[in-house]
């Protein structure tokens, strides 16, 4: 026998055991952004890698070690998306979305980055990301934040700490980098390989080092926030301010950097102590530099992506998001003449109770056997359709966990019943 195909390493099957919790953490998700007048988009998949080249930059991990890339058959180069808002910038640009409009944007769906797969990072993962364009206020920064609080609200997720930090203009980050630089050359000897190799392409992620021998060399580096001017300042202020309004609680962290050009102003993450390494759920900030990177009209930018593994895992800890997914009846028949009229009943059940959960035997079987699998279907009800009943235009209810005497129902009468039985089994659950 031929060896089976297994999944890619770091690429995971999401069977429907699991399946529940991610509908849960999706339908909380998309009715949120839908009740705050947030508008879907959906990209590709694949992408130009070009696109990735001058989001990302060329001289990153990500681009260099971690992107699917591939020629296709006419020779372009194409990528599997390893984050998406490059895409959404792209798609809006593309599309006439983005240029003196103020547009709010989400979407939903796989990345893909070649790591070394651990518990919550993996080679194929899923992202939420929230996109807005055309506001440069600090308001639109604290909605963002104030949408992915109500989020973890609704889930049921606590012990997630807010942080944030502001970067300033894309002039006073590159004066700074230059005093960081500096600084860091003097110290080169205790810098570490990973810092060595950030010193020429990415500076400032040598902040954020987790290295503990690293940690007093960061403590007494320059701080970004002494080398902004009052614009900026009073900007972080602003945010601030409206985050205390709402009674949000926050932590200033100033190693929250991000390394391109691209970014400014505001950025924020929210962490938890509760995945190990992998601690960041959600990460965000402002990007206003990046469409006209990729080509767009200049447009003020901010949002942020969460990763839906590492927010699954927690509510798999806190055994949340488990739906009833038990079935309310289930339709057994034996002969011809009554399959067939079994089938045409179920869809009309199907029209007339939108919330009917009922399953059809399929595969024949003797009624001993398609009763045990009316029982192993979790169903309360099993609706049998046989030659007497046929006979006389109704189906027999046996009800498989209440113990109940069976009962005899017709057919016409047989919608209201069970909607009167799901009500009743509803309100008890």
């Amino acid at each position: 026998m031929a060896k089976s195909i297994q999944a890619i390493r770091g690429m995971h099957d999401i069977v429907p055991e699991q399946t529940p919790v991610w509908q849960f953490l999706e339908k909380t998700i998309g009715r949120i952004l839908d009740n705050y007048g947030y508008q879907e988009i959906r990209m590709p998949v694949v992408e130009k890698t070009e696109l990735f080249k001058r989001s990302i930059g060329e001289v990153t991990d990500i681009v260099e070690k971690e992107m699917y890339t591939f020629d296709d058959r006419n020779g372009d180069s194409l990528t599997l998306r390893p984050e998406g808002t490059a895409c959404c910038v792209r798609a809006g640009i593309e599309n006439g979305l983005l240029y003196n409009q103020v547009q709010r944007l989400w979407y939903m769906g796989p990345m893909f980055r070649h790591e070394r797969p651990q518990k919550g990072r993996y080679r194929q993962f899923h992202q939420v990301g929230v996109e807005t364009f055309g506001m440069s206020g600090a308001e639109i920064e604290a909605e963002l934040i104030l949408i992915s609080a109500r989020i973890w609200r609704d889930l049921g997720l606590t012990n997630i700490v807010l942080q944030i930090n502001t970067l300033g203009t894309s002039e006073e980050r590159v004066a700074y980098r230059d005093k960081l630089v500096a600084y860091l050359e003097s110290h080169r000897r205790k810098l570490d390989k990973d810092s060595l190799r950030r010193l020429g392409t990415n500076p400032l992620r040598i902040l954020d080092s987790k290295n503990p021998d690293m940690q007093a060399l960061i403590e007494s580096a320059p701080g970004l926030m002494d080398h902004l001017g009052d614009a900026s300042l009073d900007h972080f202020a602003r945010l601030r301010e409206i985050l205390d309004a709402a009674g949000l609680e926050y932590e200033i962290n100033p190693r929250l950097v991000r390394g391109l050009d691209y970014y400014c102003h505001t950025v924020f993450e929210w962490v938890t102590d509760q995945l190990g390494a992998q601690g960041t759920v959600c990460a965000g900030g402002r990007y206003d530099g990046l469409v006209e990177q990729l080509g767009g009209k200049a447009t003020c930018a901010c949002g942020f992506a969460l990763g839906e593994e590492r927010l699954v895992a927690l509510l798999e800890d806190l055994d949340a998001g488990k739906q009833d997914v038990n079935l309310h009846a289930y339709i057994v028949s034996t002969g011809q003449e009554e399959i067939v009229r079994a089938v045409i009943l179920a869809e009309a059940l199907h029209d007339q109770l939108p919330e009917l959960k009922l399953q059809l035997n399929c595969g024949a079987g003797s009624m001993k056997s398609q009763m045990k699998r009316a029982d192993k279907s979790g169903a309360d009800v099993a609706l049998i359709l046989g030659g007497h009943e046929l006979e006389r235009s109704g189906v027999t209810l046996k009800f498989l966990r209440t113990g109940e005497d069976q009962i005899n129902i017709p057919f016409d009468k047989l919608a209201s019943y069970l909607s009167a039985r799901i009500a009743v089994s509803g309100s008890r659950r």
